[in-house]
């Protein structure tokens, strides 16, 4: 039985600097399906339109032309404000770049974006905690960034992404910080989330990582050439 669509891109182009001298077709025409609970790897080399592609099916940018529906909602059109709450109610994001505040503790950083949802703080405690347990950092819960590896401040990042239980978690090189082994410990715990039920988009420049995935897509000059 075929599970609903949480990602579809209709002959989604995206053109920057339209109708200038530098103007960059970075994306052509993509035609893309992910289904619920599937792992999905993007793959390319650098200006391949792999981020673009991650930019436009996150609501962090809009295509030129054609259509995105996250969980069914075309969002191809929407305004930023409208964009926002698309992120908000439905995607977890994981950067290479961790985009933790250092200033803050793991539990704060992962209660963050509860604040701007305006949950009561008891359930936002309750669910930081549960998520840092979850990640295995129960007992760093209460240190900051610059007293964690990169491991441990990755998977508060993972920990963060979850807080409003997405239908969509896109992850962007999320281990091309980290060494051979924690990136290996960095993927088991992206498919243990997956094999829970998780829908998961992975861009990657590593074929070893990629290989943790169920589907692999590769991106050549703005199209899906396999």
């Amino acid at each position: 039985m075929e599970t609903a669509a949480v990602v579809e891109c209709e002959n989604v182009s995206k053109t920057y600097n339209v109708g200038t001298p530098a103007q960059v077709n970075a994306l052509c025409g993509i035609d893309l399906v992910v289904h619920e609970a599937e792992f999905v790897a993007v793959q390319g080399a650098s200006g391949s339109g792999k981020s673009t592609l991650l930019n436009c099916i996150g609501c962090l940018d809009v295509p030129t032309s054609g259509k995105v529906r996250i969980d069914g909602q075309d969002v191809s059109k929407l305004k930023e404000n409208e964009l926002a709450l698309v992120r908000r109610r439905k995607i977890g994001f994981v950067f290479q770049t961790f985009n933790i505040v250092p200033t803050l503790t793991a539990l704060q950083n992962v209660e963050l974006p509860m604040v701007f949802a305006g949950m009561p703080e008891a359930e936002r405690l309750e669910r930081a905690k549960a998520l840092l347990e979850k990640v295995g950092l129960g007992k760093r819960m209460n240190h900051r960034p610059n007293e964690l590896s990169g491991g441990e401040v990755q998977r508060v990042a993972i920990a963060r992404a979850l807080v409003n239980d997405p239908k969509l978690v896109l992850a962007d090189e999320p281990t091309g910080n980290l060494d051979s082994r924690t990136s290996e410990e960095i993927m088991a715990m992206m498919r243990a989330l997956n094999e829970e039920g998780r829908t998961i988009v992975m861009i990657t420049h590593d074929a070893a990582i990629a290989a943790h995935a169920k589907r692999k897509i590769y991106l050549k000059d703005g199209k899906i050439v396999e």
